[in-house]
């Protein structure tokens, strides 16, 4: 720390299936909070088939255009 080397007493974990992102539930229930739709909605995080099914439920549940676009694929803005 600050330049200095610290002792510390820690130990490495590994949490196998632990993770702090929110859900597909938590996820519509956060956007669909916004005021205004946006024009799209492009998932950009998270596995291809999880992604695509995730866009499918943006598009029917909130209504709005949403896209998970190919790993590589260019969008214009």
């Amino acid at each position: 720390m600050l330049g200095r080397y610290v002792p510390v007493r820690a130990e490495i974990v590994n949490l196998a299936g632990f993770s702090v992102h929110a859900d597909a539930d938590e996820t519509l229930a956060w956007i669909g909070s916004a005021e205004a739709a946006p024009g799209i909605c492009y998932l950009v995080h998270g596995e291809p088939e999880p992604a695509r099914t995730l866009a499918a439920r943006i598009d029917s549940e909130l209504g709005w255009a949403a896209v998970a676009p190919r790993d590589g694929e260019l969008v214009k803005l």
